[in-house]
């Protein structure tokens, strides 16, 4: 039985992607554009530039957590909201939260196909204990 559009990106973002060899390969389909506005600006990526990007944030960080704060499905379309925490190579012990997603997935033959992402970095006026308890996952 195949999963649902929902359980595909929830278990994505649950995975262990620092350590998870073909994580990226089993979730990604091979046609993937995400669309991506941060405070960067717009970034248009394929599924080279998904895998190129993971591939660096393997090598610079220990660990990556992502905590879900909401979970929607519709069809196959996916809304998701979570937050990014790292433990960086250079200090293991101490978890930070960056950034903060909220993102749009289609789902298609059982990968993320097509995918829209805003995001902003964690700064000191976040009150995350607050605005990410557990609403809908």
């Amino acid at each position: 039985m195949s999963k649902s559009p929902k359980q595909v990106v929830k278990d994505f973002h649950q995975a262990d992607i620092i350590n998870g060899e073909t994580l990226l390969e089993n979730y990604f389909h091979e046609n993937l554009v995400l669309i991506w506005n941060s405070a960067d600006g717009l970034t248009i990526m394929n599924y080279d530039d998904l895998i190129a990007f993971f591939l660096e944030i393997r090598r610079t960080h220990n660990d990556l957590r992502i905590e879900i704060s909401h979970l929607l499905q519709d069809g196959e379309h996916v809304t998701i909201r979570y937050k990014y925490y790292v433990r960086t190579l250079e200090n293991p012990e101490e978890e930070l939260g960056i950034s903060h997603f909220i993102g749009i997935w289609e789902v298609k033959d059982g990968k993320m196909y097509h995918g829209h992402l805003i995001s902003q970095p964690v700064n000191e006026n976040d009150d995350t204990t607050e605005s990410y308890h557990k609403v809908k996952v």
